[in-house]
């Protein structure tokens, strides 16, 4: 299974990169990259969209790292508390478990 799943995903990123590249040769033109603050020099209109394209990507891949990051935090902590209550359970159980040193008697 870990084999098929390593050969789709080779196959998914070469259909990207050929992709990528038949856009590139598609979209030749020079076109200049003006950032209110920062203007960049004539590029292929290509370069600028994949190169966006790419910083979307990296960006979602560390936002959701991010997220992930906060939710094992708060599995670890509910593990710690699930763990102590556990343990509390045990200790009422054991505690319910033990005889009793008086003794009920029946009243007529």
């Amino acid at each position: 299974m870990k084999q098929l799943r390593t050969i789709f995903t080779v196959l998914i990123l070469l259909a990207g990169i050929g992709v990528g590249v038949l856009f590139a040769l598609q979209n030749k033109q020079a076109v200049p990259l003006d950032m209110l603050v920062v203007t960049f020099p004539p590029r292929s209109l290509a370069l600028w969209i994949l190169a966006a394209f790419a910083l979307g990507g990296l960006a979602g891949l560390l936002i959701s790292w991010l997220y992930l990051l906060r939710a094992r935090a708060s599995l670890g902590s509910a593990r710690r508390q699930l763990a102590r209550t556990r343990a509390e359970l045990e200790q009422v159980r054991s505690a319910n478990m033990r005889p009793r040193s008086t003794e009920l008697t029946v009243s007529e």
